[in-house]
This record gives structure tokens, C-alpha cells and sequence, in this order.
């Protein structure tokens, strides 16, 4: 019997409505059941108080002194009595369970579990049963399951602990005895059976372990046949790069590359001559030069005889990056050409007929690109800038748009190895690590609300000499949640203070063709201080600014905070960046310490993980971030390179695709659709 197809329904004991709600939760066959593991488990074992630190769950034995005690309020209740453990005379306390007051006796032994109070020596008791009663806990250690409202743990643990007595012996083994001999793994059946019902601390690691492993390690698998799969295809664009040209065109650039540089666009010629798609990350800090490194490999791709593509997610950015790239074309004879939202009718049917003839060698342009009446005479190269603000969905149209065309992705958000070996293992990373020759670290500090005035004089002093200043709030409007300052109040107050000075506003809730006005003449030096929430933060380019102000900053995540600091310090004047905070927590404290101590995106980003945790990193749902059952990408970094370390030496080796010991692997990918054109793209 296959468990993948065996419906829930076939565990004794699960009905028609509880069938739905586990549906509802993902589980839908006896293996989701099986494998649907605890997010933690309650140690019921009996311990001493003495080794009990405050503040403690614990599991204590003893008796009962004196009669209850129970106090009503407000509709509630506290029940309370003094219970002798060991040495200790302790005060239990039960909230709104005044149902167990004529159970509790004087001289009565009880077991207790719930919170240690060692100042008041009192407990806040969250279970609690006599010794010898009927399904007694106590000595034993339970999982705690993710349930529904209306389903409680006591029913998932017995569902489980059925599914388990019915199909145990029934569970197939996935994993290899190559690597199960390798690790010294318990068998699959097993480690299942104990992650459920761990009969003590060490079998449940025993059992974490391996379930953790064969997690990554399919996750892995996934990525690294995928790449072993398309490449195997070879049905990408060999493009015949044109290389004494493409040195001709660097070497003519107004500025040298920086080793960096040099090093990542040797790599992305390189893929571009094979005869597989490229997918390629380019990851560099903010300034780092990825605009550079861009242009380069769409001169190479239209030297070859293709067309390349640019897609960004606004429209302020595409112009930015038209007006670069044909700055750099035009001596070469090169056509770049802008799609978005704003053309007209009449600029786009032309654009699109020019396009389709290969007129165009170069489009730059937003989500319009993707739409179904662009076509390309033949795309070669497509560059998409800022890939976390796209969907997987949008890179696979523009790349069905060419011969399945090279791709280069690029961030401004460093990525910590520990990320981007799992959100983007079915790619090649390339990484700028440094900056460009004269670029001036930008000056940081960190100040309290109460210096307001001293900051809105540094305003003053660096608008007074002929730059340009932004303003950052975490808030449109006041927030009765939040308190912190807001960009239509701050507006306000700055025109006040300032009244000789143009001042803009920027803010989320505008439409597109006003924001890209108000930019426009923010970039023009028409608007002098620029009073922005967090719209600002990715790509724009106005190398008149030097001040970066951003009220409670210690609101934002670290990995935010740098990116609004890399908006400043794009010209040749000294730039600082300005952080009012006045943190109440460890982490807004560390937030603050770690910006005035390093400018390194990556020094930065690794502190921001450390803080925040990889869920949170990207600070949306879009981020690629694959959600583990078991695993945790911090905790268990060390575990995720030794699986995708030998996922890897797998798929290289030709048995893997042909031998009976694999072929539970090779129907885990077929069940992933692994072997599908478009899936992981």
C-alpha cells in the first residue's frame, strides 16, 4: 500500500468532519499524517526544585497542606493551596479551574506541572493529576502539535499514535543505506514512530536528527536534480560572446572595475557561452557596481546576435537604468528602448512592432514587459533587478518570451550564505563584495528624540550648502498601535520650521504618476528635503543627497535600514545617515549598534539573521524561503550543506538515475514534478 495515496479517512478513529479539518491543516494522506511532526514537546518527568531555575516549566511531585483556597472576580477564578515538595512549601495557583477544588485534600499527593515563581515561591499550574490516575502523564515527554480551534492535542496525539499502530511496519524507507550506513540513521519507521512518542530526551534527538536530515536532504535533491535535469537539456542559448569586443567596451568605460567585478562578469560570460539557460544571482551591496556588470552582459548578448531584456519593479527605476544604458550604448550603436505602464497606445504598438523586428536591442521596462503582446525577434540575456519584489511566475513568462534565454538576478540585499545556499540553490551565486575606488563610507550615528532640533540644524547646514536631504517615517498617518512619527505629520512640522524651503512628500498611498513626479523633482534639485516613508528604499539614484534622517528607526529591520542608508553617498560629497531612536529592546539597541559600527551589507544582513530570523529576512511572504516541517535554516545550516553536499554527488553519479536503491528518490521526484519543464524556474 502506497501511504502517499491512502486518504486520512483509513486511520481509525478520523471521521468525516475531522478528515476536513485535517485537510484544512495539509494533511490529506495517512503519510502527511505520519510525517506531520510536533513543533515541541512537554516534559512531564519529575525533577527537584532545587535545580529549577525561575521562570522554569516544570514537573514537580508532593502533598497537599491545608484546605483551597478560591477567589471569584470579574467572572473569573483563582484557586489556590499550599503544596509541600520536598524541602519546599510552595503555593500552587490554578486559574478558572474551580471545578478542582473538592478534589484537592489535605495530606493528598499530587503532581503538578506549570510555571516556578522562585521569589514568591508560588507555581501558576498548567496541568495537574494525581499519581496512579487513568492516562497520567506524568514521567512521560508530549508532543505538542500546530491544531485547529476546535481540535485539541489530546485527540491528535491518539490519531497519531492509531495511524502509527495501523501503518508502521508499512512506512517505505527513502533515504539510501549509503547514507543511512554514512550518519548511523535510525530506519525511517523508527525515527517516525519516536519524533511522535520520544521515551527520552536522546531518542528524540536521535530521531530529530535523522527527520531533519531527510528533510534538507529531499529539499536539496529537489534543487540539485532540477539543475542536473535542465542542464542535461541544453535547450538554453549558446551565445557566441563576441570577447574582444566586450574588453573594448569595458576598457572605454569612464571608470576601472574592481577585482570583484571583474571576477562576476568573467562568470556570467562564461554561462552565457554554454549551451544551458543560465540562472544566475547577482548579489552586491548597495553602490556595489551590479548596473555595471548588467550592461556589460547585455552588450555581450546583443554582440552575439540577440536581444537582452531589463525588467524593474517601478517606473522611476526603468527610466534610471534607460538613461544609463544608453548613455554607455550610444557610441556603439546600440537601441534601448523603455516599455511601462505610462506609454501610450501609439508608443507601444510602435515600440512592440520594432521590438518584434529586432529593431530593439535593449528594452528596460516594469511588469509591462511580461505582457502577452510583447515579443521579442530572438531574446538572448534577461536581467531582472531587485528579484525579490517578482514572483516566480513573472521570471517564467518573460523566459518562455525567448529560446529560454540566459538570466541574471540581481539584489541590493546582501544574502547571507546561510540563505542563499537554500532560497536560491537552483542557482549560481555571484557576489560584489567591494565597493568602487572614491566611493566615501557614509558617516552613521545614532541619536535620541530628545537631539531633534541639533538634527533638523544638520538639515539645514547640508541644504544650505547646496544638497539634499531625506526623511524617512515608518507611518503614513498616526497609528493608535504605534507610536511613531508619520511622514504626513513630519511634513507638516518640517514646513513649519523651514519655511523657505521646498519640501516633498512621498508616500505609499499616492498614485504612481504622482510619486514619479514628486522623485522627478527630488532628482532635479527642485525639492530640497525629501519627507518619504519607505517607498524610497530600493534603487533610486540622486547623487545630490548626503543626509539620510529616519525617525524611530529602531522600528525598521536591519537589512532595511541599510538599504535606506544606501541612498545617500552616490556622489562625490561627504554623506551621513542620521538613526532617531530611543530603543526599549535588545534588539532595537542591537539594531543601533550594529549600523553605527559597520557599513558592510553583509556584516549587516548577518547581524539582521541573527536578530530576526530567516522567516522575517526578506520582510514579505515573496522571499523564495521554502517552510520546513523540522527544520530550522539557522539551527541546522551545518546539516543543510552536508545534504546538499551529497544530494549533489548524487545526481552526478549515473546510478542514481537508473539503480533500484534509488528509485524511492526518483518517484519523490517524480511526485515533486521535478522532471516538468517550468517548475522550479
Amino acid at each position: 500500500m502506497d501511504l502517499h495515496q491512502c486518504e486520512v479517512r483509513e486511520v481509525h478513529g478520523v471521521g468525516a468532519q475531522k478528515a476536513v479539518e485535517l485537510n484544512s491543516m495539509g494533511i490529506f494522506t495517512v503519510m502527511d499524517l505520519l510525517e506531520y511532526v510536533p513543533f515541541r514537546y512537554e516534559d512531564y518527568t519529575v525533577r527537584d526544585l532545587a535545580s529549577v531555575k525561575d521562570g522554569d516549566r516544570v514537573t514537580v511531585q508532593g502533598t497537599i497542606i491545608g484546605e483551597p483556597v478560591l477567589q471569584r472576580y470579574s467572572g473569573k477564578s483563582r484557586l489556590s493551596c499550599k503544596v509541600m515538595v520536598d524541602s519546599f512549601l510552595l503555593t500552587a495557583v490554578w486559574f478558572n479551574r474551580h471545578f478542582l477544588k473538592d478534589r484537592l485534600r489535605p495530606q493528598q499527593e499530587i503532581v503538578l506541572t506549570g510555571k516556578w515563581d522562585a521569589r514568591r515561591r508560588q507555581m501558576s499550574v498548567s496541568d495537574s493529576e494525581f499519581p496512579g490516575q487513568a492516562g497520567s502523564n506524568t514521567g512521560t515527554i508530549q508532543p505538542v502539535y500546530s491544531v485547529t480551534a476546535s481540535m485539541t492535542q489530546k485527540w491528535m496525539r491518539k490519531v497519531i499514535a492509531q495511524a502509527l499502530t495501523q501503518y508502521s511496519a508499512m512506512i517505505p524507507e527513502v533515504l539510501p543505506a549509503s547514507i543511512t550506513g554514512k550518519y548511523g540513521f535510525l530506519p525511517r519507521s523508527k525515527a517516525l514512530a519516536l519524533i511522535h512518542t520520544p521515551s527520552g530526551v536522546e531518542e528524540g534527538k536521535q530521531a530529530r536528527r535523522r527527520m531533519v536530515y531527510e528533510e534538507l536532504f529531499l529539499f536539496q535533491l529537489k534543487l540539485q536534480a532540477y539543475r542536473a535535469v535542465t542542464r542535461s537539456k541544453a535547450d538554453g542559448v549558446k551565445q557566441q560572446v563576441d570577447l574582444p569586443a566586450v574588453r573594448a567596451f569595458v576598457r572605454a568605460l569612464p571608470f576601472q572595475l574592481t577585482e570583484s567585478q571583474k571576477k562576476v562578469v568573467s562568470e556570467i560570460l562564461h554561462d552565457m557561452q554554454e549551451p544551458y539557460a543560465m540562472n544566475r544571482l547577482l548579489q552586491g551591496d548597495v553602490g556595489a557596481g551590479k548596473t555595471v556588470v548588467a550592461a556589460i552582459g547585455l552588450y555581450a548578448t546583443v554582440k552575439a546576435g540577440y536581444q537582452g531584456a531589463l525588467m524593474v519593479p517601478t517606473e522611476i527605476l526603468a527610466e534610471q537604468h534607460m538613461r544609463s544604458l544608453s548613455r554607455m550604448f550610444e557610441p556603439y550603436g546600440l537601441q534601448v528602448a523603455m516599455l511601462t505602464g505610462s506609454s501610450t497606445d501609439r508608443q507601444r504598438r510602435d515600440l512592440l512592432a520594432s521590438l518584434q523586428m529586432g529593431l530593439i536591442d535593449v528594452l528596460v521596462g516594469t511588469h509591462a514587459l511580461i505582457q502577452e503582446d510583447v515579443y521579442f525577434r530572438q531574446l538572448g540575456l534577461v536581467v531582472t533587478d531587485e528579484q525579490h519584489r517578482f514572483g516566480v511566475n513573472q521570471r517564467s513568462i518573460l523566459r518562455r518570451k525567448g529560446m529560454n534565454p540566459d538570466v541574471l538576478t540581481m539584489t541590493a540585499t546582501p544574502i547571507p550564505r546561510t540563505l542563499a545556499i537554500t532560497a536560491f540553490g537552483d542557482m549560481d551565486v555571484s557576489t560584489l563584495r567591494e565597493l568602487p575606488k572614491g566611493r566615501k563610507p557614509i558617516k552613521t550615528y545614532a541619536v535620541a528624540h530628545g537631539l531633534l532640533e541639533r538634527v533638523l540644524g544638520f538639515i539645514q547646514r547640508e541644504v544650505g550648502a547646496g544638497r539634499q536631504a531625506y526623511v524617512i517615517c515608518p507611518l503614513i498617518e498616526e497609528s493608535d498601535k504605534l507610536d511613531v512619527q508619520n511622514a504626513i505629520d513630519v511634513h507638516i512640522q518640517l514646513q513649519q520650521h523651514f519655511p523657505d524651503m521646498k519640501i516633498g512628500l512621498l508616500h505609499g498611498r499616492m498614485s504612481a504618476a504622482e510619486k514619479d513626479a514628486i522623485m522627478h523633482e527630488f532628482k532635479e534639485g527642485r525639492v530640497a528635503t525629501l519627507v518619504s516613508t519607505t517607498v524610497i528604499e530600493v534603487g533610486v539614484d540622486v547623487p545630490n543627497a548626503t543626509l539620510m534622517v529616519i525617525y524611530d528607526a529602531d522600528r525598521f529591520g536591519l537589512s532595511q535600514l541599510h538599504q535606506l542608508r544606501g541612498r545617500v553617498g552616490r556622489g562625490e560629497h561627504q554623506s551621513y545617515c542620521v538613526l532617531i531612536a530611543d530603543p526599549k529592546t535588545e534588539v532595537g539597541k542591537e539594531r543601533m549598534k550594529a549600523m553605527t559600527e559597520t557599513t558592510d551589507g553583509f556584516e549587516i544582513a548577518r547581524r539582521d539573521l541573527e536578530l530576526r530570523g530567516p522567516g522575517d529576512f526578506f520582510g514579505t511572504k515573496q522571499s523564495g524561503l521554502p517552510e520546513f516541517r523540522i527544520a530550522d535554516m539557522m539551527a541546522d545550516f551545518e546539516i543543510m550543506e552536508q545534504a546538499r553536499d551529497d544530494a549533489a554527488e548524487l545526481v552526478s553519479d549515473s546510478t542514481f538515475w537508473t539503480g533500484a536503491a534509488y528509485m524511492p528518490l526518483r518517484a519523490y521526484l517524480e511526485r515533486a514534478h521535478i522532471f516538468d519543464s517550468e517548475v522550479l524556474d
